[in-house]
């Protein structure tokens, strides 16, 4: 009982600046208050977002982030299998490589890589912004992992049947690894939603501004109308928590299961 109601407390500590920021997106213009329950609530701030442009940026972060989403796990899934089930020299090198790639912040190269893709004429593009989120080294990892405790005598049963290597990994590692995808996908869709440097840097005009990015632009040089920020704010942070909660248990899964065999 004890230990239910502490970790009640500390849910609903975490939960109340969500609940802050939803109460006060609920509220007038510059009508803060002081209280969690709004005295009059209304969906004024959210319709004005979807009026403006936020709605744009917020269907742009949507087509990126899924797009990354379903690219990435393609490119990561394949990468993966080929560094847990196919042995060949350099392997272990290579391997390395991936982890430091995702070890080392990306803000750290986002600049030079910026002008690249300038140079490439990448900005101000939904190409620009989808392709450094593709080949993300922390999802090759979880995924490495997961393979790596699929039966080898399975596999040796699958090539005496006659299947070559694409088709052990289409009909055989993918099926099995439905959580570890969903985990992969996840830490994909995560890195490209709150992403904010590259966005920054890469889709500078309005048709391409992503979620983060217009919402710090909501911030004028001398006013600011915070019932919209805080509007922007709780949709900028539900929309993945939803996503988080309906795959929470393949998640937990992928966690659980990563490495054993």
């Amino acid at each position: 009982m004890l230990r239910k109601t502490l970790a009640g407390v500390v849910g609903l500590a975490f939960a109340l600046p969500l609940l802050w920021a939803l109460s006060s997106s609920l509220r007038g213009t510059g009508n803060l208050g002081n209280s969690l329950i709004p005295a009059d609530p209304t969906l004024a701030n959210y319709l004005a977002l979807l009026t403006g442009g936020f709605g744009r940026a917020i269907a742009n972060s949507l087509l990126v982030a899924l797009a990354t989403v379903l690219i990435g796990l393609a490119i990561s899934a394949a990468a993966a299998f080929g560094l847990s089930a196919i042995r060949f020299r350099g392997q272990g090198v290579l391997f390395g490589l991936v982890v430091l790639s995702f070890l080392i912040p990306f803000d750290a190269i986002a600049i030079p890589l910026a002008t690249l893709f300038r140079d490439w004429n990448l900005q101000n593009t939904y190409a620009g912004l989808i392709l450094p989120g593709l080949g993300h080294g922390l999802a090759i990892f979880l995924l490495r992992q997961f393979f790596l405790a699929v039966p080898a005598e399975l596999v040796e049963a699958a090539r005496i049947d006659g299947l070559g290597w694409f088709g052990v990994f289409a009909r055989l590692y993918l099926p099995l690894s439905r959580p570890a995808l969903v985990s992969a996908g996840l830490t994909l869709f995560i890195f490209q939603w709150q992403a904010y440097v590259w966005p920054l840097l890469i889709g500078t005009d309005a048709q391409h501004q992503l979620g983060p990015i217009a919402l710090a632009n909501m911030r004028g040089q001398f006013t600011i109308d915070y019932g919209q920020l805080f509007a922007g704010s709780v949709v900028l942070t539900v929309i993945p928590l939803v996503i988080i909660l309906r795959f929470q248990r393949q998640f937990t899964q992928s966690i659980a299961t990563t490495g054993l065999k």
